[in-house]
């Protein structure tokens, strides 16, 4: 019986929804900034639809376009600004920089309060230590689409294939934190294919097209695919071979209309709760 496909969409819209009804209730409008530096067209575009999702659920949107060649002590003033903003709840910096820019110093110099991305080491240590405040939003995402699966992590054998800071460090630590018995996977660990098939919860989050194949997986098992990848066709496609997983998985992300979709309606959620927090 081919695997239930996950819908990200139609939860990110009901998620989204939801956070309207709450912004609608609270009496302000929460303010979010973005930096957008330089013209990277992904980054833009996806810098757009940010804007668009947030000012449909009442959250003040602002984008601050700055030159590609634009210095990190410029960057930084930009940021410091943003974070004596009383108008501003949340600040993103969009991802990535140009080559000149150290992405690290920039995120260092967020108001912790503020880092709606999650990225700050003051929430990633609170993360770690399980008393999170604000996580980033595509772990957040692929979270909520396991409970939209009725997938339990609690005693459940979960792999986390990247250990990146962005998705796969913090995966591993809501997993953990869920009481999951949690393996982290990647480019050096011996004998890949059999890390996953141990797995009930695989999330592939390694940024290599169709890594994980149908024979690699546990039969059953709940597959998040947190990868996207063009082909040379210009095919989007995920880190799981979506065709032989189907007929292996007991539940799937497709991609895109997977966790995609869940990341926005997490930053949404993220800006609300910072607002809050900081009003509180």
């Amino acid at each position: 019986m081919p695997a239930r496909i996950l819908d990200g969409k139609a939860l990110a819209a009901r998620l989204r929804a939801e956070v309207a009804e709450r912004v609608a209730a609270c009496g302000f409008r929460p303010g979010l900034a973005v930096l957008l530096v330089g013209d990277n067209p992904a980054s833009a575009v996806y810098v757009r639809n940010k804007d668009r999702a947030a000012e449909a659920a009442g959250i003040a949107a602002r984008t601050i376009r700055l030159p590609a060649d634009i210095t990190q002590e410029a960057l930084e003033r930009e940021i410091m600004a943003l974070n004596e903003d009383l108008a501003v709840d949340a600040i993103l910096v969009q991802m990535p920089l140009p080559p000149q820019l150290d992405p690290r110093a920039a995120i260092l110099r967020i108001d912790p309060s503020k880092d709606v991305d999650g990225f700050h080491p003051l929430n990633v240590g609170r993360l770690a230590e399980g008393r999170p405040f604000l996580v980033p939003c595509t772990p957040r995402g692929v979270m909520r689409l396991l409970q939209e699966a009725g997938c339990e992590p609690r005693g459940a054998r979960a792999l986390v294939l990247g250990r990146s800071g962005i998705v796969g460090r913090p995966m591993a630590a809501l997993l953990l934190a869920a009481d999951a018995t949690v393996t982290v996977a990647h480019s050096r660990t011996r004998d890949l294919a059999g890390e996953c098939r141990r797995a009930d919860i695989l999330v592939a989050a390694a940024g290599r097209a169709q890594l994980v194949r149908g024979d690699w997986i546990k039969p059953g098992a709940v597959v998040i695919d947190v990868g996207i990848n063009r082909t040379a066709e210009g095919k989007l496609v995920g880190d799981v071979a979506f065709a032989e997983a189907l007929e292996v998985a007991g539940a799937i992300t497709p991609v895109p209309g997977g966790v995609g979709p869940m990341t926005i309606a997490c930053l949404l959620e993220n800006t609300l709760h910072a607002a809050l927090a900081r009003r509180s």
